[in-house]
């Protein structure tokens, strides 16, 4: 790479994770030699980009967005769109956009190993992603080219209150200070109001909720009973909305309490997990409730408030799960795992094809070696140690993702022709 690398690379930022890692990411670009432009959506985008110069605000109706996107492309002379996860409409639009135009498309994500990782990738991620139509074959032909060792987690996790805390933010420079983008909507379904209601009402009930956890917690490990997990996400979120065959939350529970009371030994209880961000906006705890006792289980189920898996992962019998990126925690224990939508670790080599009943009848454990293949290839390629909302984690984020953006290979084609750079030895995330 040359000591210009980025000279010729004119970028074009859009709607990126809460805080303030989009504004960091541009100023290292600009020093690699690129030009660097944002296109903001509301005061929250604005309020964490910090170069003015480069802001460029949408203000128009959701109609006229492919014409200003189109409009900026040619007269900026963009070459690479980036953008943080590749469903919502603007995002949608701007990547198809870009794929017929010849751009480059760099796709962030929270990490499909998260919490210690993030996702980088071309083009798209989750259902989007390369990975969908890679065999684990295919990836261990690959990995011949590699003779590295894999990462392994670190010790502690911090991410998660400064999660909350940019969140509430964002939320709050929308809701009072967005009188310059009177057209804009949310890709949420509720408002804006509700939504920095719910971030400050999270804020506050953490300390609380944290207890709540720790004694449900207490009562399962110390219970006596074999369990099984059903792992929850936001309903909200795009991997369950795009890539799902559920509508709900409430369908997903239905569909796992009903194969659980058919097919679990009556001795067994089902442990329902919920998103370390679930934020009460659907009534999960309601409607577990109402369906346990509709199909003869309320004795035999029970809900924890998010919080880290490893503590019930270590005694489960099972695990069950729409396409949650906690799932890989599941695998790299050697849980049995059942998935019902689209994910990007769903290979036949580690997840049960089993109908639900029977899984939880008796499930078979997935495939160790195969799994420590795929694992391995995905921490050699599209993850990227860090976090996006911690200063630590965005530090160690950056000393990686630049040069990755700045090469002529996306991350899977880097390790296929033996460009990748060397990885970093994984530090701890506070």
């Amino acid at each position: 790479m040359s000591n210009n690398a980025g000279s010729s690379r004119v970028f074009l930022f859009l709607q990126g994770p809460h805080g303030p890692f989009f504004s960091r990411l541009a100023r290292m670009l600009r020093r690699a030699g690129a030009d660097v432009w944002r296109i903001g959506f509301n005061s929250g985008d604005r309020f964490f980009w910090r170069e003015r110069n480069s802001y460029i605000p949408f203000r128009g109706a959701p109609g006229q967005w492919a014409e200003m996107l189109t409009d900026t492309i040619k007269n900026r002379q963009i070459t690479d769109i980036v953008l943080y996860g590749d469903t919502r409409p603007i995002h949608a639009e701007a990547v198809r956009m870009a794929k017929t135009m010849g751009l480059r498309v760099h796709v962030f994500e929270e990490g499909y190993m998260r919490p210690y990782w993030v996702t980088y990738e071309r083009g798209g991620s989750n259902g989007n992603s390369r990975l969908m139509e890679k065999s684990v074959e295919e990836m261990r032909a690959d990995l011949e080219l590699s003779d590295m060792d894999t990462a392994l987690p670190p010790a502690s996790w911090g991410d998660m209150r400064h999660h909350v805390f940019y969140g509430a933010i964002y939320h709050g420079c929308v809701l009072l200070a967005n009188q310059a983008y009177r057209n804009f909507r949310p890709h949420r379904s509720i408002t804006v109001r509700k939504e920095f209601a719910l971030y400050i009402q999270r804020l506050l009930l953490m300390p609380f909720q944290a207890v709540d956890r720790r004694i449900s917690t207490w009562r399962i490990r110390h219970g006596g009973f074999p369990y099984h997990l059903a792992l929850l996400q936001l309903e909200h979120d795009s991997s369950f909305q795009m890539h799902s065959p559920f509508d709900t939350m409430s369908d997903f529970l239905e569909t796992v309490i009903e194969g659980f009371a058919r097919g679990a030994p009556t001795h067994h209880h089902l442990v329902v997990k919920a998103h370390p961000l679930e934020d009460g906006r659907v009534p999960v705890r309601r409607d577990l409730r109402r369906l346990a006792r509709a199909y003869g289980v309320a004795d035999r189920v029970h809900y924890v408030r998010g919080g880290k898996l490893a503590q019930l992962l270590d005694e489960a019998r099972s695990a069950v799960t729409v396409n949650s990126t906690a799932a890989q925690q599941v695998l790299w224990r050697g849980i049995p795992l059942k998935t019902f939508g689209e994910a990007v670790y769903a290979k036949p080599e580690f997840v049960s094809t089993k109908p639900l009943a029977d899984f939880f009848a008796g499930a078979e454990r997935p495939d160790r070696k195969a799994y420590a293949d795929y694992r391995r290839y995905l921490l050699e390629t599209s993850q990227i140690a860090g976090g996006f909302y911690s200063a630590r984690g965005r530090r160690q984020l950056l000393r990686q993702a630049v040069d990755m953006m700045l090469s002529s290979d996306d991350p899977y084609d880097a390790l296929k022709s033996g460009t990748a750079a060397p990885r970093q030895q994984l530090r701890v995330v506070t």
